[in-house]
């Protein structure tokens, strides 16, 4: 008997609360630092490379979700344009690289949120937003929009701040756009890259949302571009003030912009809104895994177990509760500094895979140029190999894991024959 499909219960609205809930929190308040101590100022070209990237990916998901409006998002566009290998790498990069923010996400919410008690504030984060992503989609789109409006509120106060804040020795270029060079450019794009990859959420997303053809494409062009806005906004603000250097080395920027404007009194405002960002990117992390995993539960490229969705509340409880225990075992073994780094270099593939994968599709169902598929499968191969050596050894060894994990399995199953 075969599983039962999820409910169509999403429209435009909730769709693009649920992407630019997930931008919003991964980039504003845990990117900046890492970026402008790889590019200095030069991390706005990062900027303008990152969003380039991230919409070429955009319209590749777009025009492959209309075609496939299933759960899985590129796992399933692979498989189905490419063939099951192809599938299986990005569902694989996707899940690895997100668990990996999932637990930087519910570090970050406890930093600002409980400082000194970071690991047990963010393993309860975690339990909490499972439980609630367990009760329905509906709710899943409800506090995504709330904390998104909270998240919002806060950063305009963050550049309200900037306003009548003293601009930094240096101005905004500090030492000038090019100091650190093209490579450390190139390295923040990758790093910055992981603020935008939230839209991919709607995409997964896409067997429970309404009208998926009209609604998919719609919903991750507008939360890109409004998550284009607020990192300009923000980033322009941090290191007019800031500078460069005291961007790079501060933990808390955006708290430090308020301070910077004499206007102390504000900072909880602050940390509210990046609890409330961490908190919005977690639960829309955990959907979208949870939505992955059942995609590649269903092909049996993960156990067939994590294949069953709740009869009454109709989301798919055992993979978002398997996703929740790795989280949570990561979260207390592990030290998270280097995810962002790590997870950019999955998602990078991920969506290398969705543009090889939109370049195949036919002309029938093209909505975009060929030439946007092209330019992002080169551009995620490009800042993947640019991202902190590190992070690409990592990458690398998680990657072959995998491969060999299932090409272990298909050997077995052939020889049980």
């Amino acid at each position: 008997m075969s599983s039962p499909g999820l409910a169509r219960r999403l429209g435009l609205a909730d769709a693009t609360a649920i992407g630019l809930g997930s931008m919003i929190g991964a980039g504003v308040f845990a990117v900046f630092a890492p970026a402008a101590a790889a590019a200095g100022s030069g991390l706005l070209i990062g900027l303008v490379l990152a969003a380039f990237v991230a919409f070429c990916n955009a319209t590749s998901s777009a025009q492959l979700a209309a075609v496939h409006p299933v759960a899985g998002g590129t796992y399933a566009y692979g498989r189905a344009e490419l063939g099951a290998w192809w599938g299986y790498l990005a569902g694989w990069c996707f899940v690895v690289g997100k668990i990996a923010s999932c637990a930087a996400m519910a570090l970050v919410f406890a930093a600002y949120a409980a400082p000194g008690f970071e690991r047990p504030i963010a393993i309860a984060a975690v339990a909490a937003l499972t439980i609630i992503n367990l009760m329905g989609v509906t709710r899943t789109a409800l506090a995504t929009k709330i904390i998104v409006v909270i998240s919002l509120l806060a950063l305009v106060f963050v550049a309200t701040s900037g306003l009548v804040a003293p601009p930094a020795d240096g101005g905004l270029l500090g030492g000038g756009i090019l100091a650190e060079g093209w490579y450390g450019i190139l390295q923040s794009a990758g790093l910055l890259f992981f603020a935008f990859a939230g839209y991919a959420r709607i995409a997964t997303m896409g067997e429970e949302v309404r009208d998926p053809a009209r609604t998919i494409p719609r919903a991750i062009v507008l939360a890109l571009a409004g998550a284009v806005i607020v990192y300009g906004v923000i980033a322009v603000t941090a290191l007019t003030v800031l500078g460069p250097d005291q961007t790079a080395a501060s933990s808390a920027p955006l708290a430090d912009v308020v301070a910077a404007a004499g206007w102390g009194w504000g900072e909880p405002i602050v940390r509210v809104g990046a609890a409330c960002a961490s908190l919005g990117a977690l639960l829309a992390l955990v959907a979208g895994i949870g939505r992955t995993s059942l995609a590649m539960a269903r092909e049996d490229d993960l156990p067939r177990f994590l294949a069953r969705i709740h009869p009454r509340t109709q989301v798919p409880h055992r993979t978002e509760i398997a996703v929740a225990i790795v989280v949570i075992v990561v979260i207390a073994l592990a030290d998270l500094r280097g995810a962002i780094g790590f997870s950019s270099f999955g998602v990078l593939l991920y969506y290398f895979v969705a543009n090889v994968a939109a370049l195949r599709q036919s002309p029938a169902v093209r909505r975009y140029p060929r030439w946007l598929q092209g330019a992002g499968a080169i551009g995620c191969a490009g800042l993947a190999a640019m991202l902190p050596w590190q992070s690409v050894v990592g990458g690398v060894v998680v990657v072959a894991i995998g491969v060999a994990a299932r090409g272990v399995r298909l050997v077995i199953e052939r020889r049980s024959v």
